[in-house]
């Protein structure tokens, strides 16, 4: 049996970490290989002919910081699709009862004439029929892990607890709120050049909240040389971060609205409606937390807009405050410069809102489907 055959562990680590990790775990004890990237993959070690393959992983685990994941290996085959499914039939009796949920997930590395889909889809129904056990993408008890390495396949089970997941049942995603928002933000205008930056910056720290709509609110007349190289790195920003959410999200990505509005005729337009601003001069929002979410979370129940005023380097003025649901103050003492000051108002309104919006998820459709 050679020693890809004989794995007992699959331990992941960071890109270039290989042999680091290697060596740590060569300390550990004696009568095992240790393999750091094996054929070539990064971020991956395997250890074969361990005598106690579960010792050895709680080991690893408790010495090597370096170490992300360690997985004990329960069977192997060849990177076949028959042999796969042979090797899951008999890994998983008895191991998952008819009362767990599971989900299976493949990692393929090195080419293959199938998909990890198609391992996936093969490897559930085996799953199923053997332990009648119930499939949950979402939130499985158990997960049958199949790693694929050039020509041979690795069998893990693992408990869902162990494969931590952004979106838990207990989080709710803010960008539903946040697309309820309209966002009225003074552009910076400086020298052209530093004007384009924060423009840039700005661009990326609306998009990244995905906020339904920006409105650029200079106040008066401007020079326009600022404002056009402001506004040229706010579309740069918006574009550039959106294209990085479409690739990775596994959802629809919004781009953000943006618009163009003196910041007086902008209130004027909305002086009935919810506007908050964000100033120093405001109170500080952990005083005024519960009055707050009330306001945000009854505006949208009521199917209205949300209009969110922030100012950069003049600010919000005074005179708008009369008009104000709320004027908040998020870092008493602290002057929040221009590139963080809408990131630390959303982040804001995250801290007092989420845990209502999460007890509350299926509850109110009409915030569920903002």
């Amino acid at each position: 049996m050679s020693e890809f055959e004989n794995v007992s562990l699959l331990v992941t680590c960071r890109l270039g970490f290989e042999r680091i990790v290697a060596s740590y775990i060569r300390e550990l004890g004696e009568g095992f290989q240790v393999i750091p990237a094996p054929y070539g993959f990064l971020g991956l070690v395997l250890v074969s002919g361990a005598s106690d393959r579960y010792g050895l992983a709680e080991l690893i685990k408790e010495r090597v910081p370096e170490v992300e994941r360690v997985y004990v290996v329960e069977g192997y085959s060849r990177a076949e699709l028959d042999e796969i499914a042979r090797v899951v039939s008999e890994v998983v009796a008895g191991r998952i009862s008819s009362s767990e949920r599971f989900a299976v997930r493949t990692v393929r590395r090195g080419k293959h004439g199938f998909t990890s889909i198609d391992v996936n889809v093969l490897a559930g129904s085996i799953v199923r029929e053997v332990t009648g056990a119930t499939v949950d993408l979402e939130n499985p008890d158990k997960i049958v892990l199949i790693q694929i390495v050039q020509d041979h396949a690795y069998i893990s089970i693992v408990s869902g607890a162990e494969q931590p997941r952004k979106m838990k049942p207990y989080k709710y995603p803010m960008y539903k709120i946040f697309r309820q928002f309209t966002v009225a933000h003074e552009p910076y205008l400086g020298p052209p050049e530093a004007s384009y930056n924060m423009g840039l910056r700005v661009g990326r720290e609306v998009q990244t909240y995905e906020v339904g709509e920006l409105v650029v609110t200079p106040i008066g007349r401007v020079d326009v040389e600022p404002l056009v190289e402001f506004l040229r790195g706010l579309r740069e920003g918006i574009e550039s971060r959106f294209e990085v959410q479409r690739r990775s999200y596994g959802r629809e990505v919004h781009r953000v609205k943006v618009t163009l509005q003196d910041m007086y005729q902008f209130v004027r337009d909305r002086m009935n409606e919810t506007i908050i601003v964000f100033e120093p001069e405001g109170e500080p929002i952990s005083r005024v937390a519960e009055e707050v979410r009330q306001t945000i979370l009854e505006t949208i129940r009521r199917g209205k807009r949300v209009y969110l005023m922030v100012g950069a380097r003049e600010g919000v003025p005074t005179g708008i405050f009369r008009y104000a649901k709320h004027t908040l103050d998020v870092a008493p003492g602290i002057v929040i410069s221009t590139e963080y000051a809408l990131a630390s108002a959303l982040i804001a309104i995250t801290t007092i809102l989420h845990e209502t919006l999460a007890s509350q998820q299926g509850e109110k459709p009409g915030i569920e489907q903002a």
